[in-house]
């Protein structure tokens, strides 16, 4: 919603909106102006394309403002160089301004805007019966907050998502039920753009089976931005993975994945990607500094020979990097498992994420806080009939700063080196940002 604060008939404030109507065009819909102090019609925020002094007298009407607030006031979709004492006074005055200055800040927050509504309205999707109470590795799952309902509700309470709790078990069995020529069509369809390392072709058909029994199930339901299978505690209750099932939702619907149905980092995931558009991923994080307590995880010797490795953290998720969507990849195959605690037939994606400029993000626990580390991905490491066949090296800038701060050992992962575009998405979603070390590009 533009807003003005002297006449919709200003020359400098017609043609900002029209030139905001352009520039936005991919990201925002512009409606037709009102006066600032104006009973607002349902919107995602109001935006100011001029500001002039008028602004120091109108404190009480901005701060009866409900809706986030921009301030793109130049000729280039940005805020003027000369609001910024306008924009600095109403911020001292508890006015939550936003200023992007650049298009590309701007579009961050817009994307950012849409991703808040579409999370009010949207839903999760979650296989999961009995998580943490038994199935493979109880003592070691049974710890995790994203499983608790205190977790739900607050993620419920502060983004209005809503999480719907599905069976495994019992879309293991309807997974099984297909019938392999069912299964066959299927890889018929898409033999040829799925690079296969050894893969059996049982182990194709039952991941596949797994996948139409997903998308038949999502087909039935509204709003769906993520879903996420309890895939290791629970793997009794299907004789695959769903890895090559969430890399076919994503290039098929843009649907989120999560890893052991951790709602917690697929909403950091939605998030990040749909504000920032770049490529994101969850895995594990395995501090050097954890020494011995990582290394038995892993089932691997000894870290990977560096500089400094108290600043260096190994990423690798289910005997490879993670679960890493085509689209986003350098390099992509499915492989048979690695993990022992997940049936014989089952598959594993090994890709690789571009060397170079990584960020690690995650929410905290109560949803206040986006908990970021700049790094580098220097390289990756391997190691044969480990849980860690390959895994990323990632250099961060202060590695005991990481291990004391970051909320979970898993983590999102994306590329590049952004936070004045994580700062925008923090107003958005009403979040601090808490950045780990003072390194990076």
């Amino acid at each position: 919603m533009p807003l003005y604060l002297t006449s919709p008939d200003d020359p400098e404030f017609v043609s900002h909106t029209e030139r905001l109507a352009v520039l936005l065009a991919d990201e925002a819909e512009l409606m037709a102006p009102l006066a600032l102090g104006s009973a607002l019609p349902e919107a995602d925020a109001v935006v100011f394309p001029q500001m002039v002094g008028e602004a120091y007298r109108r404190v009480d009407d901005f701060r009866g403002l409900d809706l986030p607030v921009l301030v793109l006031t130049s000729d280039f979709g940005t805020m003027a160089m000369w609001d910024w004492e306008i924009i600095s006074y109403l911020r001292a005055e508890g006015v939550n301004v936003m200023a992007p200055y650049s298009l590309d800040g701007a579009r961050t927050a817009c994307r950012a805007l849409a991703a808040k509504r579409e999370l009010r309205i949207g839903q999760f999707v979650v296989y999961q019966d009995h998580p943490g109470e038994g199935g493979q590795q109880p003592s070691i799952f049974k710890r995790f907050y994203w499983w608790e309902d205190e977790c739900s509700l607050r993620i419920q309470e502060k983004f209005g998502l809503r999480i719907n709790k599905r069976s495994f078990t019992e879309l293991g069995a309807r997974a099984k039920a297909i019938p392999d020529v069912v299964a066959a069509s299927e890889w018929e369809r898409l033999r040829g753009t799925v690079p296969l390392a050894d893969v059996s072709n049982r182990a194709v058909l039952s991941a596949l089976k797994l996948y139409r029994a997903l998308r038949d199930d999502l087909d039935q339901q509204d709003g769906v931005l993520a879903v996420g299978i309890n895939c290791l505690n629970e793997s009794a209750s299907s004789d695959t993975t769903p890895c090559l099932a969430w890399d076919l939702l994503y290039a098929e619907r843009g649907i989120i994945w999560g890893c052991e149905a951790d709602i917690v980092s697929m909403l950091t995931e939605v998030i990040v990607h749909r504000s920032l558009v770049s490529p994101v991923m969850m895995t594990n994080l395995y501090p050097f500094l954890m020494g011995q307590a990582a290394l038995q995880h892993e089932k691997i010797p000894a870290f990977p020979d560096v500089d400094d490795p108290d600043n260096y953290v190994l990423a690798a998720h289910c005997g490879y990097l993670g679960v890493l969507p085509r689209s986003f990849a350098v390099s992509w195959k499915l492989r048979p498992k690695a993990l022992a605690i997940v049936d014989d037939n089952a598959v594993a994606i090994d890709a690789n994420l571009p060397v170079g400029w990584v960020t690690l993000v995650k929410l905290g626990p109560r949803f206040d806080t986006l908990l970021v580390v700049q790094g580098e991905l220097s390289g990756y490491a391997g190691f044969a009939g480990s849980d860690c066949r390959n895994g990323a090296v990632v250099r961060v800038p202060d590695g005991h700063g990481l291990v004391e701060a970051l909320p979970s050992h898993h983590s999102v992962l994306t590329t590049g080196h952004d936070l004045a575009s994580l700062e925008l998405v923090g107003h958005v979603f009403g979040l601090r940002l808490e950045k780990i070390g003072n390194w990076g590009g």
